[in-house]
């Protein structure tokens, strides 16, 4: 008889023993002390620059060692964070900041506004919103050391919305020297003046990654609220360890060796929750959409025809039970702007029939003229959730004719790969499954994943300039009920074009021991700051 991984977990719990970690990660543990919090997270950090990626451990990663202008508190509403005062003139044209006191980079310099500026111009470089504040400027400038403003040739109401906006790249201020480079070339440097000092003499990556507490770090005086006021740092030190593996990293959970599991399996969830030591907790309560993306620049995808065959194809219901099994964590999802936002909508969603509609895919696969070109998809193994999903992607594909081969790869590999424009033959791709925020999806001009221009767009590149005509108009329009029919009409685009296809959304709880709490619950970001660790 054959015993499983998950069997021997099982096992383990019944006993109240654990699946042997290696000696060195016990030993780290031992001698880190209480004070030290050990995470692992859904994925190895591999991109440390959180402008040059949108992925969620960078941003993460940017959270801990960098700062940011404003932050949102609970209520989803801006607050001041780096800047002391801010005002705006008359004409609602310029807007002056000064920065507050106390801010330090960790190499004993003084944040200054030149560092501000460098920052938001290449924030603007790729992030939606910021691409429509460098559109509008007339002039981003430092006026001294503490204050700059940003001069504008017409309005933007949403300007503050904009620089809060925590859907990564999210607007992490860095020092100009590192900021005056092009956002397609990585910093690398870790010198933030952020509440965490990276450590750089233990940074093994793809073993561990260390974070210390920024003892010179002044927090603002208000109570923390979600990402906003005082950001107190209860810890010494914060060790992110990479453990693929899923099901070792939940023995270690159980273990005690580490107290913070981001991606529990959901088919031990209950493993969880029959531990008196652990605990499932949903921080992100708005939940992720999962998303496939196609390459635009390359066959067959740069077909729409091909396009519209892989949103017939799509059996939602099957993906999600592949995915999270769970059905209290899963629904579907039909709108592009997320299944529980103030602007999702039905509009033209006749194509979402339950269980896909193979015949109709391999008609329109017919039509685009498909003659067997290889379909690659990049398949992330060590997110086992979309690696099941990748397999029933290239099955539901193969079924119908399609030459689908998956190019297995970790979730690191996959955000440097996916940036190759080439065709299959030269290492590039067909296809990717991500997930993106549902929160983030209620806003245009912040969801990279809403961008429809082009060679500026998102990995995968779409491009509809009528749907971009009306993305910009999102700016100026004030009224609910405007967006809610502003939205209708993108979406209208946007499914006849298919800019990308979903899968349906999930809820994923993070599973942590009960001596670890204070953590902050919001979309997109886990901060560390504020969270506190018992003695065991």
């Amino acid at each position: 008889m054959t015993i499983s991984r998950r069997d021997l977990i099982k096992a383990c719990v019944a006993t109240g023993t654990a699946v042997s970690i290696p000696s060195g990660l016990r030993a780290q543990s031992a001698s880190a002390g209480g004070q030290t919090v050990r995470m692992v997270k859904s994925t190895d950090l591999r991109v440390f620059d959180p402008i040059w990626t949108a992925t969620n451990i960078t941003a993460d990663h940017g959270a801990a060692i960098y700062d940011a202008l404003f932050a949102l508190d609970s209520k989803f509403m801006p607050q001041p964070q780096m800047v002391g005062r801010w005002d705006v003139s008359d004409d609602m044209k310029t807007y002056t900041f000064e920065l507050r006191d106390g801010l330090g980079w960790h190499d004993g310099t003084p944040v200054t506004a030149a560092d501000c500026v460098a920052s938001i111009r290449r924030w603007g470089q790729v992030h939606p919103g910021g691409q429509l504040i460098m559109a509008r400027a007339k002039d981003i400038s430092k006026k001294d050391d503490k204050s700059f403003t940003i001069a504008l040739n017409e309005p933007l109401g949403i300007l503050i919305d904009i620089l809060a906006d925590l859907t990564p790249p999210c607007l992490f201020i860095m020092r100009d020297k590192d900021a005056n480079r092009p956002a397609t070339e990585q910093v690398t440097t870790n010198i933030g003046s952020g509440p965490f000092r990276f450590n750089e003499a233990l940074a093994k990556p793809g073993a561990s990654i260390t974070y210390d507490r920024n003892e010179k770090y002044v927090p603002r005086k208000e109570r923390s609220d979600g990402l906003a006021g005082g950001k107190i740092v209860n810890v010494d030190r914060v060790i992110w360890d990479v453990i693929a593996d899923q099901q070792t990293a939940m023995s270690a959970l159980q273990a005690g060796e580490v107290d913070y599991f981001e991606t529990p399996p959901a088919d031990l969830y209950s493993l969880v929750e029959s531990d008196p030591n652990l605990e499932l907790q949903v921080l992100d309560k708005p939940g992720w959409d999962v998303v496939l993306r196609m390459n635009f620049l390359q066959p067959p995808f740069n077909n729409i025809k091909a396009r519209q065959a892989v949103l017939h194809l799509v059996d939602q219901a099957a993906f999600m039970r592949v995915m999270y099994p769970d059905p209290k964590y899963v629904n579907t999802v039909a709108s592009i702007f997320g299944k529980d936002t103030l602007v999702s909508n039905d509009e033209n969603t006749g194509w979402y029939k339950k269980g896909g509609d193979l015949e109709k895919a391999k008609q329109l696969f017919e039509e685009a003229g498909y003659v067997g070109e290889k379909v690659v998809i990049l398949d992330p193994t060590d997110w086992r959730e979309a690696d099941n999903a990748s397999q029933l992607l290239a099955a539901a594909l193969r079924k119908i004719g399609v030459n689908a081969e998956l190019a297995p790869m970790d979730w690191g590999g996959l955000t440097t790969h996916r940036a190759n424009k080439g065709p299959v033959e030269n290492g590039g791709w067909s296809i990717f499954i991500t997930a993106e925020s549902d929160y983030s999806l209620g806003n245009p001009l912040a969801s990279p994943l809403l961008l429809a221009n082009g060679d500026d767009a998102w990995y995968g590149w779409p491009k509809n300039d009528e749907y971009e005509a009306l993305r910009a108009k999102w700016a100026n329009v004030e009224s609910l009920g405007e967006r809610k029919a502003l939205a209708r009409k993108m979406q209208g685009i946007w499914w006849d074009f298919v800019g990308d296809v979903r899968l349906g959304k999930y809820v994923s709880p993070i599973a942590r021991r009960k001596t670890l709490t204070g953590l902050t619950g919001m979309p997109q970001i886990v901060p560390m700051w504020n969270m506190q660790k018992a003695p065991a």
